[in-house]
């Protein structure tokens, strides 16, 4: 941080704590509830979504050749297979905004065009398998296939768009990922990485995996088995970290992994508070803004009701699959279709602790632009489900 960043923080938290009311009864309540916010976020994120998620990208960034990244997500690569990929990731990580960031900044740092790597951070934790089966089952069968389609078309035009716009930026960037990539020699077979991938994946999937209310069947079942089967998982991995591994190697997984919980928790954890001091928890409504504002500009099916549907999403924190419940409770209020998609829409894939690493990944440019296509996006879905229904 430069000595002017520094200096304008200590004025900005010298300014807060001069003129804030810390006595007034609401900044009270907001304050504790953004600590019951972080507090809730540790608990139910941080080791079984964050930890896995972070060891995933040290891998990538040790262990996928940049070969491999840029054969398949670089500029070169055959845009059908790069985007096909990237947007339908989500079907197979259930991660929300936040645990899909370190594997982002992995494929990103590693040689991924920005179209690919933007398409996969929208499409991680907004193509949701069982959320959308849970908003087909709550909300309607129209307002799950609407979600479905939308998520996936928006990771295709996102990612597109954000190579069009950073074509030049991004064939710089990508060009030194080539110059730099020397002549990397594979310590393991293609099928020894696959299977040391996959998982790592599945224990991020089963670890994290939560029984949402209501839940029946298949989802009720894997849920009941998820932590003998995220032991088994942790077993193989120990075997073949052991077999097919050397030392020095788990010594650079392991940096490389705290390199990137060192980038993103602090801004995570800030964006975090900020966020519960502004809306609180999900479900509780506590935050500095009352909750009976949200429902009062959401309501019918205008351009402000959506865009506005759009923004709050946007900059609200949304666990996996806690939106359905938070929207099932918005509806209720009086909250119009069409702004009911576009909040579905932008709210899983952004939050406010999201665009803070965004930024610190990629720039305060494009993640301008990547937050202004999701919004201006999901306000015109909002627009035309909320005409057709």
């Amino acid at each position: 941080m430069t000595k002017g960043k520094k200096f304008l923080l200590y004025v900005a938290v010298f300014l807060g704590a001069y003129y804030i009311p810390f006595a007034n009864p609401n900044i009270q309540r907001s304050i504790l509830e953004a600590f019951h916010m972080l507090q809730e976020y540790a608990r139910e994120h941080v080791l079984f979504c964050l930890v896995p998620a972070f060891f995933i990208a040290g891998a990538i960034a040790n262990f996928i050749s940049q070969q491999a990244v840029i054969k398949y997500f670089g500029g070169e690569a055959r845009k059908w297979v790069s985007y096909t990929v990237a947007s339908v990731s989500g079907t197979i990580l259930a991660v929300c905004s936040c645990t899909v960031l370190p594997l982002f900044a992995g494929i990103y740092k590693r040689g991924a065009g920005i179209g690919p790597a933007t398409a996969f951070l929208y499409s991680g934790p907004a193509i949701n398998v069982l959320a959308i089966i849970l908003t087909a089952r709550v909300l309607g069968w129209q307002l799950g296939l609407a979600r479905a389609i939308g998520a996936v078309v928006f990771a295709l035009v996102i990612g597109l768009l954000m190579a069009v716009i950073f074509r030049k930026d991004d064939q710089k960037r990508l060009q030194g990922a080539v110059a730099a990539k020397a002549d990397e020699e594979e310590a393991r077979t293609g099928l020894q990485n696959l299977i040391y991938f996959l998982t790592l994946v599945l224990i991020l999937i089963f670890a994290a995996w939560g029984k949402p209310e209501g839940a029946t069947g298949f989802w009720s079942a894997v849920y009941s088995i998820k932590w003998p089967l995220t032991i088994a998982l942790l077993i193989v991995l120990g075997i073949i970290l052991k077999k097919w591994f050397e030392k020095d190697e788990l010594n650079q997984w392991v940096d490389s992994s705290w390199g990137f919980a060192e980038q993103i928790l602090p801004l995570l954890f800030a964006g975090v508070l900020i966020a519960g001091f502004l809306m609180g928890r999900p479900g509780v409504n506590a935050g500095i803004i009352p909750a009976g504002w949200v429902a009062r500009f959401v309501g019918g099916n205008s351009l402000l009701a959506n865009l506005t549907a759009s923004i709050l999403g946007a900059f609200m924190y949304f666990a996996t699959l806690t939106e359905v419940p938070i929207l099932q409770g918005l509806i209720g209020l009086g909250m119009g279709k069409g702004p009911a998609l576009a909040l579905l829409l932008a709210g899983p894939a952004l939050s406010l602790p999201n665009m803070l690493v965004i930024r610190n990944i990629m720039g305060t440019k494009k993640t301008l632009v990547f937050v202004g296509l999701v919004v201006v996006m999901a306000t015109l879905s909002g627009l035309i489900y909320g005409a057709i229904v």
